[in-house]
């Protein structure tokens, strides 16, 4: 067996911080929330991260609201997820809740309940039940685990278990 080699923790300085973040935020949006936590584990100081948070807003880098737009056009898009789901998740990314509710306000909510629709009837082929009120519960609970508030979903059910009947 081979010994076990100790890794030390690479820390960074403040500009090397802004040059690396400067390169992650170019190729792929980052919120100020991911800056924070990149920052400390590359072992900045937290006095200095701020600075250095300060300098790549005001150069554009990284813009809390843009990241919540594309968030949520991505999310609603390509994953499915719903209103609540997505507000947790930018909640955890350390995004201000009035950038999150502005990008929310954004969504379109047509869209939001066709995809619910479409995910609601391709769960249902795949769910084992034996009575309709089985089906309903199932598919009550994955319409909501994807995020979306409980009239909705009930809503949707309720039309797709009809048409199944």
């Amino acid at each position: 067996m081979l010994p076990k080699i100790e890794r030390t923790k690479r820390t960074r300085t403040p500009e090397q911080a802004l040059k690396a973040l400067m390169r992650l935020a170019s190729r792929a949006e980052k919120s100020s929330g991911d800056a924070m936590r990149l920052m400390a584990g590359w072992g900045v100081e937290p006095s200095q991260r701020r600075a250095v948070l300060d300098k790549l807003v005001g150069m554009k880098f990284i813009d809390d609201r843009r990241y919540a737009e594309a968030f949520v056009r991505d999310k609603m898009r390509f994953s499915g997820w719903g209103a609540y789901k997505i507000r947790t998740a930018l909640r955890g990314k350390g995004i201000a809740p009035e950038i999150i509710d502005e990008a929310l306000s954004q969504a379109d909510g047509t869209e939001m309940a066709e995809r619910l629709q479409r995910a609601l009837a391709t769960k249902m082929r795949s769910v084992k039940y034996s009575t309709p009120y089985e089906l309903k519960n199932k598919l009550l609970r994955y319409g909501a685990s994807l995020g979306y508030d409980f009239e909705t979903v009930a809503e949707a059910v309720a039309g797709i278990v009809k048409a199944e009947d």
